[in-house]
């Protein structure tokens, strides 16, 4: 049913009548054909490897080795911003207790480290723009709630287009003031969106709080979004390692080559950002840890001792047989495309949820979760008769994290959003810049000696 009160809506028989003649005059693509023609069907290869779409300096992602011959040799995941691995930005962030966030969107953004004074300055310059322009709130999210926020949260980034002068400049100087307004106001544009969502469509309270001076972009959106704004620094933190793992993950992920194709139209910054929102708001890109969620209430109240290996390894074949579950044949949070024996996003999530999990009584879950990956490899491989390596994701962990920091399942992707939009703006400046390099290795300095 539409909501257009004025327009006769399309009768039952009337639609039945369009599907019939649609099905019936549009033949099925058969995928045999594909691989005659040689054609790319999503993101694997014949052998298993994941698809090159192009080349970017901005991150890599690196997950087998290819031998002269041809063949493919797994090896433990790798994903390497600016040809810094993850790893030791997030070993980074714990040896020196602070939020990681920032430095790595300066890092995508610029393609260096920042200098402590430039670090310093950067983060105030975010700090200042996170507020919304005066009126939009009220004008483009209050007075239109969404029932799905990835929606509304595009809707705003394409409404920014009528409150900038420049929107149609894309000039390098023009495209970073936009991607940092962006970078800055997308957070409070997700908490406002998400208030509005609670009066009108679960009927209960909403409240708005303004920004915090000092705070990073993970402590900005626990307290705007907590009713009382209070959060522990364990959970600022745990965020912030959310929004890192997330900020970015090559140029041919759905969402970045969606961004990267508009940019390369010379579209403007906004249509590019918001049409990259919309990509990643499927549940086979960025709603997946959704699914996990969900797969795994369904799991923990299927079985009936979650300790016995035997009894979830059949559940999980019973999963894949479309005999369990919600009949997609799929267990959510494991395989990737590049991935094959490890994905680093998903083991740092992992050993940085565990303390959080066993301290607020998600022991359970978290348990069921390494379970499931420590299982489903195996059950996988004798189900679908085949050896290629199959691992964890990052999203088998993120959605238990984002439970446990009581954020609701409204925010799950929207919060995907926030963290990867400073690499969807590094890919967008460099597709319009065209400046190619081959990535390298770099080792990381810390801040108070660069």
């Amino acid at each position: 049913m539409m909501f257009y009160p004025d327009v006769p809506a399309l009768e039952p028989e009337e639609i039945e009548l369009l599907c019939s003649e649609y099905v019936a005059h549009n033949a099925h693509l058969d995928p045999r054909e594909a691989d005659r023609l040689g054609v790319k069907r999503g993101l694997r290869n014949a052998d298993g490897t994941g698809v090159l779409a192009g080349i970017t300096n901005v991150s890599n992602v690196i997950g087998y080795e290819k031998q002269p011959d041809g063949t493919v040799t797994p090896i433990p995941g790798r994903l390497v911003y600016r040809g810094i691995d993850i790893d030791t930005l997030a070993a980074e962030a714990d040896a020196r207790d602070r939020f990681m966030f920032e430095e790595v969107i300066w890092l995508l953004l610029f393609g260096s480290l920042p200098t402590a004074d430039q670090f310093a300055r950067f983060r105030k310059l975010l700090e200042n723009h996170r507020e919304l322009p005066r009126g939009f709130a009220d004008d483009m999210i209050l007075n239109s709630p969404s029932p799905n926020l990835m929606n509304k949260m595009a809707r705003s980034v394409l409404a920014m287009y009528s409150y900038d002068e420049h929107a149609e400049d894309n000039s390098l100087p023009n495209i970073l003031r936009q991607s940092i307004n962006l970078i800055a106001e997308l957070p409070t544009m997700m908490v406002n969106a998400y208030q509005i969502k609670r009066r009108v469509y679960d009927r209960d309270s909403m409240y708005f709080h303004l920004p915090t001076p000092g705070q990073s972009t993970a402590e900005h959106i626990l307290s705007t979004y907590r009713a009382d704004k209070k959060f522990t620094h364990e959970e600022a933190r745990l965020l912030d390692l959310c929004l890192l793992v997330h900020a970015d993950h090559g140029g041919g992920n759905c969402s970045t080559f969606t961004c990267r194709v508009l940019s390369s139209s010379g579209t403007d910054t906004y249509a590019a950002i918001s049409a990259a929102i919309g990509a990643l708001k499927g549940p086979k890109h960025g709603g997946a840890n959704l699914k996990v969620m969900r797969q795994l209430d369904y799991i923990l109240q299927a079985v009936e001792n979650p300790k016995d290996e035997g009894e979830v390894r059949e559940l999980l074949r019973r999963i894949l047989r479309r005999e369990a579950g919600d009949g997609s044949g799929l267990i959510y949070g494991m395989g990737h495309a590049v991935y094959t024996l490890s994905d680093p996003r998903a083991q740092i999530l992992k050993n940085h949820a565990r303390h959080l999990a066993y301290e607020k009584g998600y022991d359970e879950e978290f348990e069921m979760l390494c379970s499931i990956e420590k299982l489903a490899p195996g059950v996988i491989a004798e189900e679908h008769h085949r050896d290629k390596k199959v691992c964890a994701n990052v999203d088998l962990f993120s959605g238990l994290i984002y439970r446990m920091l009581g954020i609701s399942e409204d925010l799950y992707t929207p919060l995907f959003a926030i963290a990867r939009v400073p690499g969807w703006c590094a890919h967008r400046v460099e597709e319009v810049e065209f400046a190619n390099r081959i990535i390298g290795d770099h080792p990381y300095t810390p801040l108070d000696e660069r």
